[in-house]
């Protein structure tokens, strides 16, 4: 059996885009979720990731993505989930955390083979890592809340597809290293 790593999706963020006023209700009500779960996770010397989207701003690299998240009117999403010191930071352009990152390749090198998921956006991102993870025959844990959504009945949705067709664990996120 390899390691679990918390993988935090898309939460450094502006909320400078498209859905983000239906986006902001559920991001702001899984903060302090998945904060707590961050604090858990370090304590008992579990990887944690960041995976994020990159909002087109090729020439930036983590640090200015997160500063930018912290100088934009939504700080207060971003301050309590900053990333620690030991925290390892992959950028991504598409829905999926796989999609030509190099997080694969990361997450062998690590031995790391069970992700706990959170973060946004469960009818899309998470959705979509889910699956990508799933055909890497990668074992996947979504803390049903710990991950913001849009539209309600598509999360819903998501997470009932991520257990059933990719044998995905949807648990509540006090259930994992407690």
């Amino acid at each position: 059996m390899g390691k679990t790593a918390l993988i935090v999706i898309d939460m450094i963020n502006t909320y400078d885009h498209p859905d983000a006023d239906q986006l902001l209700p559920s991001a702001e009500a899984v903060v302090p979720v998945i904060s707590r779960l961050l604090d858990r996770a370090r304590r008992r010397d579990a990887p944690v990731i960041y995976v994020n989207d990159n909002f087109g701003e090729w020439r930036s690299h983590h640090g200015e993505l997160l500063d930018k998240a912290l100088a934009g009117p939504y700080a207060n999403l971003v301050e309590p989930l900053v990333p620690d010191e030991s925290s390892l930071f992959v950028v991504k352009a598409r829905h999926s955390i796989f999609f030509e990152t190099p997080l694969g390749y990361l997450l062998s090198q690590q031995g790391i083979d069970q992700l706990v998921m959170c973060g946004q956006v469960t009818e899309q991102c998470v959705l979509y890592s889910s699956l990508d993870a799933h055909i890497r025959h990668l074992d996947v844990t979504v803390p049903r809340d710990a991950v913001a959504h849009i539209h309600a009945d598509l999360a819903d949705a998501a997470l009932r597809m991520m257990e059933r067709n990719m044998g995905a664990r949807v648990c509540d996120s006090d259930e994992l290293w407690a």
